[in-house]
């Protein structure tokens, strides 16, 4: 098969991807996790896992069928960081975005909820698709978080710890 020229200006061919096909909704729940640190009087931290991709974000996940965002958030935490003594205080908000996967766009909302760390915190369990998982201060929480509309809702919920 004879290969088609390029436009005169163009160094290759420009290949367009397939169609979208259809419309995925993925309703996703997380949390902002934190604690205070009492070697620190009490400073808050949050803790941010890393992904496959090495971004820095929250943990989160899947709603299964036949659960609610707040357990949803609940069962993440444990899962991906291993804290199960952890207290959901509070709904912060909702995040939507979208991405394709091969022939779907895929429309996610992640309700984001406030979650204190109880007991021991400094025992984390990983998920193995990881990079890292860690409690940083706020304030490098919030320049190591790799997504702006959840850097929204982490400063929502420090104003809430901060008044509650």
């Amino acid at each position: 098969m004879k290969r088609p020229k390029p436009i005169q200006g163009f160094k290759k061919l420009v290949h367009r991807r397939p169609a979208i096909n259809e419309v995925v909704r993925e309703p996703t729940a997380g949390g902002i996790v934190f604690r205070r640190d009492p070697n620190k009087n009490n400073a808050v931290e949050i803790l941010l896992i890393q992904d496959a991709k090495n971004r820095w974000t929250i943990p989160k996940g899947h709603i299964e069928v036949g659960e609610v965002a707040k357990d949803t958030a609940q069962r993440e935490i444990g899962e991906e960081t291993g804290l199960t003594n952890v207290r959901v205080m509070g709904w912060l908000g909702k995040i939507n975005f979208r991405y394709r996967r091969q022939q779907s766009l895929v429309l996610m909302t992640t309700d984001i909820f406030l979650v204190e760390a109880r007991g021991n915190t400094d025992s984390l369990k990983p998920e193995d698709w990881m990079n890292g998982i860690k409690w940083f201060s706020a304030n490098e929480a919030l320049d190591k978080i790799e997504y702006e509309d959840i850097e929204k809702i982490i400063l929502l919920g420090l104003k809430k710890i901060r008044t509650s």
